[in-house]
């Protein structure tokens, strides 16, 4: 898939001066993946390497100015995170955290645009959680390629791009699935 990418756009990853990819937070199996690629293309071609957050991504392709991502992250709890904003860069409200919905952070003020499918699958929680914060939701919205590469733009041009041994996943979970008495 990444030599037909390439291939549409005349390109080869040896010509690529670096590589950008979403480390998390979200599933171990897909972090694994899109960080071991990004290792073996980067090696291969002996350039840098940005990981970008998954949830700003989202915040990124969301367009508003206030953006509180939830994603499903299984076992009844999201990965949750929050940022606004300010003179054309994010800041962090929350940073990336993994909780029960109804243990969600709460919001400063009003008029966020809450993104992700934690809202659909989790929504009576949230959405009580989040009572007169809110001003827009878009339960599918998921981050892209294209806001990953827009946000890590910056990171390469100031030279903040690293080796690729050091791409690691962002995991901010230990556990991976429920005990069986936990099920229950």
């Amino acid at each position: 898939m990444v030599d037909e990418l390439l291939g549409r756009h005349h390109m080869d990853v040896m010509t690529l001066d670096g590589i950008a990819y979403g480390a998390g937070p979200g599933s171990f199996t897909g972090l694994r993946i899109a960080c071991g690629v990004t290792q073996g293309l980067a090696f291969a071609a002996r350039i840098p390497v940005v990981g970008i957050e998954t949830s700003l991504a989202m915040a990124e392709r969301a367009a508003a100015d206030r953006v509180v991502c939830c994603i499903d992250a299984r076992m009844h709890e999201i990965y949750h995170a929050a940022y606004e904003r300010r003179e054309g860069a994010w800041r962090v409200v929350h940073g990336p955290s993994v909780v029960p919905p109804h243990a969600a952070p709460p919001l400063p003020g009003n008029a966020w645009f809450a993104a992700g499918n934690g809202f659909a699958v989790y929504r009576e929680d949230l959405m009580s959680r989040y009572a007169g914060c809110l001003g827009g939701l878009d339960a599918d919205l998921h981050p892209r390629a294209q806001e990953v590469a827009r946000l890590a733009l910056p990171a390469f041009e100031a030279g903040r791009g690293v080796d690729a041994a050091l791409a690691a996943p962002l995991y901010i979970r230990d556990r991976v699935a429920l005990k069986t008495h936990e099920q229950r």
